[in-house]
């Protein structure tokens, strides 16, 4: 009789075990250590994820598997492939740079955001979207997502006496609940009809389904997806954002805009190119029209900002980063036509990195400026060269790269590798749509962009900089010029090893 105890691989399983881990030391420690000494909470979770991101190193030359079926260890639930890494990288590194933001935000909240359970939320949200693009079946994905969802609920909401705060997490909470009760039913009737939770499983036994058990099939294929449409605020299940990153705290609305679509992004890919590649006749013509619809819904939405609203500048940054989940939908919707949809996986996550890197930077940016102006409008960005010439240098790139125009070649460059996805794929209709929702961009970007470079109405405001925004606006710039200078090297580290 073989053993049912397992040895951990707790290499593989390193990075979400220490965010994990730091996370609960923080909540411990918040007992014991005075209230004037609380800041230090925050450079012990930051320390906790640079050291839970440095443990990628290790697996980056193997492929590495944990928590195996005992009768056969070709099927497991944890693995650590090159597409975790570069998942987890985003999440890990991204929330690197989010502490960073927040430990400034907490100390300028005036004791409005409660240290300890800040960063054990935070720290709890990052360990279960670490865990996310490892999980190889379906209930340790859908627990993953769980983990890293419903901390992020509790931080939108955890400004005290902020309405706008209870009401974003209101609105966030409910969404998202939605998402999840839809995507558990889906995979209910798929577990039903297939016998099975792993992905590998699923995948060989979902094509030989009895016929009284088929119709239940192609419902659970339907509804999981409709749920991870959910999860990565793509049209119509786009309407919370806007709401939620004004009123969340800045640095939690910048890790809602890369983790938060990491984490869907990863899960839907798993569900659908990993678990059910033999319904790509159904998935990708289906992602392939929400990607039509959410950059084109993203775009429109933030061409109609006005940049004398408050808090516009958010709000812009909100829906223009609807309109980039579009361009991330536009690869693993090409992926169900690819001949080599790995490939087209890869261009998902170069783009992922890119936008990872220049978005946390214009948050970074925002977050300074919103130091000096609370309303943090885009017309208060109007002369920001003349107070702080550098962090104008850096918007702008950040905002070029976004839009995908030279300097920022990091940027164009992902727009190609997505361009090239769908053209390849025969796609073409959307990549017509793309490249018109590209010069939509255009607009909003290049107007907030020369805003920068005006002359002040009045005096120029004088804008604090902090070392942990320092870190973040520096890190964020020389990740964005480096990748601007070698652009290849994304493509390089993104050849997923899926398949």
């Amino acid at each position: 009789m073989s053993s049912l105890v397992q040895s951990v691989d707790w290499l593989a399983i390193a990075p979400p075990t220490i965010a994990a881990v730091v996370g609960l030391v923080v909540l411990v420690a918040d007992l014991f250590v005075a209230e004037a000494r609380k800041p230090l909470l925050g450079w012990i979770a930051v320390a906790g994820l640079a050291a839970a991101a440095l443990m990628l190193l290790p697996l980056l030359d193997a492929d590495r598997s944990t928590f195996c079926l005992v009768g056969d260890t070709g099927v497991c639930s944890y693995t650590a492939d090159r597409f975790t890494l570069v998942i987890q990288f985003l999440v890990l590194g991204g929330a690197l740079l989010a502490a960073l933001l927040s430990v400034t935000a907490l100390k300028d909240s005036g004791k409005r955001l409660p240290e300890g359970e800040y960063w054990f939320l935070f720290l709890s949200s990052a360990a279960g979207a670490a865990l996310l693009p490892a999980s190889r079946d379906l209930a340790t994905l859908v627990v993953a997502l769980e983990v890293a969802s419903l901390p992020a609920f509790a931080l939108v909401g955890l400004r005290h006496g902020d309405r706008r705060s209870s009401e974003a997490a209101l609105k966030f909470f409910l969404s998202s609940v939605t998402a999840t009760a839809v995507s558990l039913l889906g995979i209910s009737f798929v577990y039903a009809a297939t016998g099975t939770l792993h992905l590998a499983r699923v995948a060989e036994r979902i094509q030989h389904v009895d016929g009284q058990l088929q119709t239940l099939a192609q419902t659970g294929v339907v509804l999981t997806l409709v749920g991870f449409a959910f999860k990565t605020a793509a049209v119509p299940f786009h309407f919370w954002v806007p709401d939620t990153y004004v009123g969340a705290p800045l640095p939690v609305a910048a890790y809602l805009s890369v983790i938060g679509k990491g984490v869907g992004f990863s899960g839907l890919i798993l569900v659908t190119v990993v678990a059910l590649p033999s319904y790509a006749d159904a998935w990708a013509p289906a992602l392939a029209v929400l990607a039509a619809l959410t950059m084109t819904v993203g775009n429109l939405g933030a061409l109609r900002q006005r940049s004398t609203r408050a808090y516009s500048a958010v709000r812009l940054l909100a829906w223009s980063s609807v309109g980039q989940a579009g361009y991330l939908l536009v690869p693993i919707a090409a992926a169900g036509y690819s001949d080599d949809p790995e490939r087209s996986i890869g261009s998902t996550l170069a783009y992922a990195l890119m936008y990872g890197a220049v978005n946390l930077g214009a948050f970074a940016v925002a977050a300074l400026v919103g130091r000096a102006h609370r309303l943090n409008r885009v017309a208060d960005y109007r002369g920001l060269y003349a107070a702080s010439p550098l962090t104008a240098l850096l918007m702008g790139f950040f905002l070029l790269c976004l839009a995908g125009l030279p300097p920022g070649v990091i940027g164009l460059f992902a727009k190609v590798t997505v361009f090239a996805a769908a053209v390849d794929a025969g796609l073409g209709w959307l990549a017509v749509v793309m490249a018109v929702n590209v010069v939509i961009a255009l607009v909003y970007y290049l107007r907030w962009t020369a805003l920068l470079f005006r002359a002040p109405e009045g005096e120029a405001a004088t804008h604090r900089l902090t070392a942990p925004l320092t870190a973040a606006l520096a890190l964020t710039g020389v990740l964005g010029i480096a990748l601007s200078g070698a652009p290849q090297l994304i493509l390089r580290f993104t050849d997923t090893g899926l398949f």
